[in-house]
């Protein structure tokens, strides 16, 4: 198992057949490796900045991706992407929307709130597990993001 600092993807998803076609998908790719599946929102910000969230927090995993579903129990999608992009220290981490939602307004709100990209879960079996390989490939492998410091990341550096 690999040290929970060194997550490349972190997955929000609370449908399990959702969840196990995407990691299935990147599985394939060899890109699960440093993946992380959590089931509702508020685990999620629990994952990435503790129990307490502000706009100041420290950052504790920082992964290069987090892929988030928007229809999610305890805290809803929308509100994890808006702490994440409201946070100083988390706003860089690319977060993309994959949804069944098609409905204009969550895409309008998604991209106001900061979303790097918004993808609507394809039906079939097939389409989804393809969209899944690309999305990986590209922000895990081909995408470019900022160099942390330890201060942005909060690995015990003072601020």
């Amino acid at each position: 198992m690999h040290a929970m600092n060194e997550v490349e993807i972190l997955l929000v998803e609370d449908n399990p057949r959702d969840a196990e076609l995407t990691i299935r998908s990147l599985q394939k790719r060899s890109l699960a490796n440093k993946l992380v599946w959590m089931k509702d929102g508020a685990a999620a910000l629990e994952f990435i900045f503790g129990p307490h969230c502000n706009a100041d927090s420290k950052v504790r995993h920082r992964p290069r991706v987090i892929l988030l579903d928007l229809k999610l129990p305890k805290v809803d999608g929308m509100e994890v992407l808006r702490q994440i992009k409201s946070n100083n220290k988390a706003r860089n981490i690319p977060v993309v929307i994959l949804t069944s939602s098609r409905d204009e307004s969550d895409i309008v709100q998604s991209y106001e709130l900061g979303v790097n990209s918004y993808i609507v879960k394809p039906v079939s079996f097939d389409s989804f597990s393809e969209a899944v390989s690309r999305l990986g490939l590209y922000w895990v492998l081909l995408n470019q993001p900022p160099e942390y410091s330890p201060t942005q990341s909060g690995a015990g550096a003072k601020t």
